[in-house]
């Protein structure tokens, strides 16, 4: 009985906040530079939720660590709805299994509050590159184990991954070259230095409409809307072929519930808004997807194991 009625004055208080909320600005965490794709989606969200709530969502860069200084921030932070987290998959369902200690965990030190959006990598090479079809691709890497470079942003990156799922699903051995960033890879692709790459659709395809770079694939399981001509992997032959990444909303554990329904029905609003999709979804090549707080956090589950799974198969360490 005494602890129903404690659930019932925590209950009534997160109510009661909820109404007043929010009452001073609101901090987005985003744990990545600057000019990023997320960095933009969430400048573009904070932008809308403060013309809506009527109080200043303000957008502040922690990165390091792939994402994990600014996860962390936000973990550590007082669960009352001011301190939010900006984000994409990386840091809260890879870094935790990819990394042998990693200072919080997704699933007890954060709330999930809303999943905004997709985004999906195209596998690329130079269009003057020998490979008609990607089984070329594949047939040259297994005849040259090793032989054939591609760049990625980084180990336990989403184009790594997607590589990495690549190699294990043609058998194939590919090398590696990390870099601190999408851009430099690029150039090196198209200065011939890599062999091919999973790429950002939204930085490849100026190159693919100027004919510098060939598209065989995309890594999600539907097809790019800014690429509508190109297939999937599944459609180029590769059966359960999934690498999109998401980009979502979380609160430090504890937020009352009151709050991150509030938060996930303005935010789910904002995603939706047309000036939102023309920049976010038509320049910016993700796809909008909302949902309620328990299918993101579901999501999230899974997706902890799908990339504990592939980084056992494919035996990826951190360097």
């Amino acid at each position: 009985m005494k602890t129903a009625l404690v659930s019932l004055a925590v209950m009534l208080a997160g109510a009661a906040a909820a109404q007043d909320y929010p009452a001073k600005p609101v901090r987005i965490i985003v744990p990545y530079v600057a000019g990023g794709n997320a960095d933009i989606w969430a400048r573009t969200l904070a932008q809308k939720l403060t013309e809506a709530m009527r109080q200043s969502f303000v957008v502040e860069n922690k990165p390091g660590a792939n994402g994990g200084i600014g996860t962390d921030y936000v973990a550590k932070s007082a669960p009352d709805g001011y301190t939010l987290l900006a984000v994409a998959s990386g840091p809260i369902v890879v870094n935790p299994v990819l990394y042998s200690q990693v200072p919080y965990d997704p699933l007890r030190d954060l709330a999930p509050v809303a999943q905004c959006a997709v985004y999906q990598y195209v596998l690329v090479t130079r269009a003057d590159a020998p490979y008609k079809r990607i089984q070329d691709l594949a047939a040259d890497a297994r005849a040259h184990p090793g032989a054939l470079a591609y760049g990625s942003t980084g180990v336990g990156g989403g184009n790594h991954l997607a590589a990495e799922l690549f190699a294990l699903a043609t058998g194939a051995r590919f090398n590696h070259i990390p870099y601190k960033g999408s851009a430099p890879a690029l150039a090196d692709l198209l200065g011939g230095q890599l062999t091919f790459m999973f790429d950002t659709v939204i930085t490849s395809v100026p190159h693919i409409h100027a004919g510098k770079l060939r598209a065989f694939a995309v890594s999600s399981a539907k097809r790019a809307s800014s690429l509508r001509e190109v297939p999937t992997m599944q459609e180029a032959g590769f059966a359960g072929f999934d690498m999109s990444q998401w980009q979502g909303v979380l609160a430090p554990v504890g937020t009352p519930r009151a709050l991150i329904g509030v938060l996930n029905a303005q935010i789910a609003k904002a995603m939706h808004a047309p000036d939102v999709y023309e920049r976010i979804a038509v320049q910016g090549g993700n796809e909008i997807i909302t949902g309620t707080p328990e299918e993101f956090g579901t999501l999230i589950r899974a997706d902890l194991e799908r990339y504990a799974r592939l980084i056992r198969e494919a035996k990826i360490s951190a360097q």
